[in-house]
């Protein structure tokens, strides 16, 4: 199994934006140091408490920080973009890091990026459309050789040929050919980006607030639309977040995931999941209340908090429950005291990682 980082970033509105980043830095830096294969950075526009707004600048930065560690952006959310700017972005990023780059794609976006953007208008399916027409353009950008031309429901483009003479025109290709790895993030039951992600032949990554049941059931939807469409998918290649966090004793890994996992739930991420109905997701069966689903019960039944081997049998468990997957993303949580971020990516690494060697 490996592991890696997922980084919504979650910070606390107290937080300034230069030391969130900082923070985000400091984590991807020891991460690289440890040996974490990779590191995704989610963009949120609106999300004060998930301040990347362009997780790119970010991994640039990391990029020059850091040696191996591959880095992801944990997603870029297609249908807020100009996909002529954004193929662009990615690929010069992708040759910045020197084919470093994973590319996370996602095909929804909430109420308040769209109003930012001009884009509230969209009803429906319509978001997933204008999204799914900007991964055409942008692939189909990057498989030209100078001139062509994209005409949509949304973009309608014609790139201008590359001039011999006077070296203008369309030029920008990734590094990594025919592109970086594509990735699909999935965040609800049965989800639909993840079918398209099999269909096409992307990589499948799974929201941490999942119940074992629903991310069972992202494998069969997987394996389903792969065996339509024809492509091959593989349970090595799957990526399950988490949040995770780890101290030397059971107990005192809990009074922290209390004080930090807990803030982070209690003040954020439970008030927008309820709002959207995606707390049902959390339940791990259907006998569970709505009022159940508080902080004891999160640690008790879906994060991986506690002792290094209490952590990697809960690991364990979760494998087993859901068949396998491939790699273990950690949620980063920027806690007051960041040495017990520190803390849980070295236990993570060094003392659990080890104990479950033999997942595969």
């Amino acid at each position: 199994m490996e592991f890696g980082l997922f980084m919504m970033p979650l910070h606390p509105p107290h937080r300034s934006y230069a030391d969130s980043y900082d923070r985000d830095l400091d984590l991807i830096v020891r991460a690289d140091k440890l040996g974490f294969k990779e590191v995704w950075v989610g963009e949120h526009v609106t999300e004060k408490w998930e301040n990347a707004p362009c997780p790119d600048l970010l991994l640039a930065k990391a990029s020059a920080m850091t040696e191996n560690i591959l880095l992801g952006t944990g997603v870029s959310l297609l249908t807020l973009h100009n996909p002529v700017e954004l193929g662009h972005r990615i690929a010069m990023l992708d040759h910045l890091t020197r084919g470093r780059l994973q590319w996370g794609i996602g095909h929804r976006a909430i109420a308040e990026d769209l109003k930012l953007f001009g884009l509230d208008h969209l009803q429906g399916d319509e978001v997933r459309e204008r999204a799914a027409e900007a991964l055409d353009l942008i692939l189909e950008m990057w498989e030209s050789e100078g001139e062509f031309s994209f005409k949509g429901k949304y973009f309608d483009i014609n790139a201008p040929a590359l001039d011999p003479i006077r070296e203008r025109g369309y030029h920008m290709r990734p590094l990594q050919q025919p592109h970086p790895p594509i990735f699909a993030a999935a965040s609800s039951s049965r989800s639909a980006s993840i079918r398209t992600a099999a269909q096409r032949g992307y990589k499948p990554m799974s929201s941490s607030g999942l119940a074992p049941r629903y991310l069972a059931e992202h494998w069969d939807v997987i394996e389903d639309a792969a065996a339509e469409a024809g492509t091959e998918v593989n349970r090595s290649d799957w990526r399950v977040a988490r949040d995770v966090f780890i101290a030397e004793t059971d107990e005192l890994a809990r009074e922290r995931a209390k004080a930090v996992l807990g803030r982070n739930y209690i003040q954020h991420q439970l008030p927008n999941r309820a709002n959207s109905g995606q707390i049902q997701n959390a339940k791990i069966n259907d006998n569970v209340a709505d009022d159940d689903l508080d902080v004891d019960y999160m640690i008790d039944n879906i994060w991986i908090v506690g002792g290094p081997k209490e952590c990697a049998e809960k690991i364990r468990n979760l494998y087993n429950e859901v068949g396998g997957f491939g790699h273990l993303l950690a949620i980063t949580q920027d806690p007051d005291d960041p040495s017990w971020e520190h803390e849980t990516l070295d236990l993570l690494k060094e003392e659990v990682a080890p104990l479950v060697a033999d997942l595969v």
